[in-house]
Formats: C-alpha cells, structure tokens, sequence
C-alpha cells in the first residue's frame, strides 16, 4: 500500500491554498484525489476537476453499492465522499493521492490506511477571522457563511484526531510548516 495525504479544515481555512502549493512543490508525487459531492457546481468548476457532480440519487446509488471509500452528509441533502476508484486510479498512475476532505472522512480515511496515511488539520487562528476570510471570498450568501461558521467550530473539536495541526495565521510559515511535514513523512 502507498502512502497518502489527508488534509481537512474549516471552509475559509487556507486548505486549497495549501494543497495546491503543495501540489506545485512536488508536482512528480502527488495526484489530486476528486471528491464526489451532491451540490451544485460553482463558479468556473468542472466535473471531473474540482469534484465529481453527482445528483442527490447518483450519490445514494454509489453508497448502496458500496463505492465509497468514506462519505457524509455535510449538510442536508448535500453530500461529500471520496471513490474508491479514485484512488486506485491514482495508485495505478503510480502517484500519492492527496485527499482534501471534511474532518470526519479524515479520520475515516487515517483509520482505514493507519501508518501508511498522515492526517493534517489546518486551522485557522480564530472563528472570527475565519469567518472574515468567507466574507472576503465572497462566494457564499450570508447565511451559508453563518453555515459555514457554525460548523467550523464542529470541525475545529477534531483536530485533536489528526496527525498534526497547522494554524494558518501566516501562510508562508504554514506553506512551509506543511512541505516539512509532508517530505518527512514520504521520505520516512
């Protein structure tokens, strides 16, 4: 079994920007895990690229048949789950599939692969900036920020489940501090 990547943290957290450095610093080892997710594109997103876009009844489909490494129901009738044909898929590329998921299919994900999986938790320096941050991004109404809040303080009581925690109050100091780690691990 190869070696995989679990990154998780509040919407707003710094994660993506994080996963996607990580991804150009070592662009030869990583390969992107796709999550499939019941909700609606945004923006410029693309299927097969950000997430796969499953209608409510293709994603029951694919956990009735048992297809799902992990998955939740993030909110109500909004699911997130990661295939597990995709990460044979990335296993088969001969790549470390990097997984950006919620905190429970984090911990999922780390039970299943134990040692051979490091979990990594970026949090942000307080709810309230994280909620500034989701402000800024101004990609959500109002009230999916007020969601969005309300469930980062959820997410933040499990980052005590995950392998390290990164607080993301400098990006550059965190870019590094998750390179490191990342390195040591792979080159453990």
């Amino acid at each position: 079994m190869s070696k995989i990547i679990i990154i998780s943290a509040p919407s707003g957290s710094g994660k993506s920007t994080l996963i996607n450095y990580l991804m150009e610093q070592m662009k030869d080892v990583f390969q992107f895990s796709v999550s499939a997710t019941s909700r609606a594109p945004r923006g410029q997103e693309q299927n097969g690229v950000e997430y796969y876009f499953l209608s409510v009844d293709e994603f029951k489909a694919h956990i009735e048949a048992g297809d799902f490494l992990e998955y939740e129901e993030v909110y109500e009738g909004r699911f997130y789950g990661t295939l597990k044909s995709e990460v044979k898929r990335i296993s088969d590329n001969g790549r470390v599939p990097i997984f950006d998921v919620d905190v429970k299919g984090g911990v999922n994900i780390k039970k299943n692969y134990g040692d051979d999986a490091m979990s990594v938790f970026i949090q942000p320096p307080s709810v309230e900036v994280l909620r500034e941050r989701l402000i800024k991004r101004a990609t959500d109404a109002p009230e999916v920020i007020e969601d969005r809040v309300k469930r980062a303080e959820f997410e933040i009581s499990y980052a005590p489940q995950f392998d390290k925690v990164i607080i993301n109050d400098d990006l550059d100091t965190a870019k590094k501090e998750i390179l490191a780690l990342v390195q040591n691990f792979l080159n453990a």
